[in-house]
């Protein structure tokens, strides 16, 4: 008996019509900002190498990937995120070309999430990634496409803005090993606090310690700036603090003071960013839709030293919002169906093809009846029928 003949795998969905219709919007919206900004659509393979996700910094564990092998033997991945493929493929295809890159993709990322937590192992994403720029003038460059693409699909959003190299400057003086620091990233990303402090509890008392301990407090308007000068000192850890600082006023110049957030405690699940970091929250949906940063030493690994920034948004996400109490399982009902007579089928064709070009939604009846046509129109709400032949 074929038990799974009628389901889909755990962490996966079918889309039906008005899902279908309202993400294909969302995702024209999202294209538009980003063409109009000069970024180009790049597509890449949904297997990879399992070598790719294995940097040092990737962030993904062999057991969040879904693996299988080709016929060499070679192990395999579905790919768990874009940044990295993209990574290669500047270092490669595109290591000649002038920069800075533009590019943007819109494919879907696939995690093997436990069965618990009930997350999508299939996710439909759109994002930029901005290859060859370093520097403020970058950075604003993806935050605002961010605030954009925000503003086109959603009626409600906020941005937190933090800095990777602030939790790394604390990390460095502390005397742990790589693990422990893994730790305490894990539990600052996930919000378990509980775990983070069972952590530092176990460390000797440091400057370093008490700050980590207050990361996920240091969340709110540029106050939280000031708080944080407090509780660290060293050069890196400062000069991030009045970098954070320097974006968060120039983005108040766009009038976005109610959606900005300055948020330390940001700790991203993927460890290569090294500089800005951000989320974006809208009203309604508890995770981040859009997260990013900047990650210039990811390109290292790929002999293509540059600077690099990019988010991702998440699709599936925004289109559930957007279908909060409109959907229906309901395919497009046709104004006009259009019906022919043996012998008339082409005629009725051609009338139907007409009639779209009109505005007219119209479409060509199969049925071998008029009376089985008229059945089908009386269930489903078709206003007219025409009868070609007649």
């Amino acid at each position: 008996m074929r038990k799974n003949l009628k389901i889909t795998p755990e962490g996966t969905k079918d889309y039906l019509f008005e899902e279908c219709i309202v993400s294909d919007d969302i995702c024209v919206k999202i294209k538009n900002c980003f063409t109009q900004r000069g970024y180009a659509k790049v597509d890449t393979p949904c297997i990879e190498f399992y070598d790719l996700f294995t940097l040092e910094d990737s962030g993904y564990t062999q057991e969040s990937m879904f693996k299988t092998t080709d016929n060499k033997g070679r192990l395999m991945v579905m790919r768990p995120d874009s940044t990295l493929p993209i990574a290669r493929m500047a270092a490669t295809r595109l290591k000649n070309y002038e920069m800075p890159l533009r590019l943007f993709y819109a494919q879907s990322v696939y995690r093997n999430n436990p069965t618990l937590l009930g997350r999508s192992n299939e996710v439909m994403q759109m994002g930029i990634e901005l290859i060859g720029a370093t520097g403020k003038r970058a950075d604003l460059e993806i935050l605002t496409t961010a605030v954009d693409v925000l503003s086109a699909t959603v009626e409600d959003f906020r941005i937190e803005i933090g800095h990777a190299g602030f939790f790394d400057a604390l990390i460095e003086k502390m005397d742990i090993d790589e693990d422990t620091s893994e730790s305490i990233r894990l539990s600052i990303e996930s919000k378990n606090y509980s775990s983070l402090n069972t952590i530092l509890d176990k460390l000797p008392e440091s400057a370093e310690a008490v700050a980590i301990r207050k990361l996920p407090r240091l969340f709110g308007g540029e106050e939280v700036i000031e708080k944080a000068f407090k509780l660290c000192n060293g050069t890196k850890a400062e000069n991030s603090l009045k970098y954070v600082k320097e974006l968060y006023r120039s983005l108040q110049k766009l009038g976005l003071s109610d959606k900005l957030t300055i948020d330390l405690g940001i700790v991203q699940k993927t460890s290569y960013y090294s500089g800005i970091v951000f989320n974006a929250f809208v009203t309604g949906i508890g995770d981040a839709v859009i997260s990013g940063g900047r990650y210039d030493k990811l390109m290292e690994n790929f002999d293509f030293p540059n600077g690099a920034a990019g988010f991702a948004i998440n699709i599936d996400e925004v289109v559930k919002l957007n279908l909060k109490g409109k959907y229906r399982d309901k395919g497009i009902v046709p104004e006009v169906l259009v019906c022919a007579k043996d012998g008339y089928e082409i005629e009725a064709i051609t009338k139907t093809k007409e009639l779209v070009k009109q505005g007219i939604k119209a479409v060509f009846s199969t049925f071998s009846t008029y009376e089985e046509a008229k059945k089908y129109a009386e269930k489903t709400g078709v206003k007219e029928i025409i009868n070609i032949g007649e």
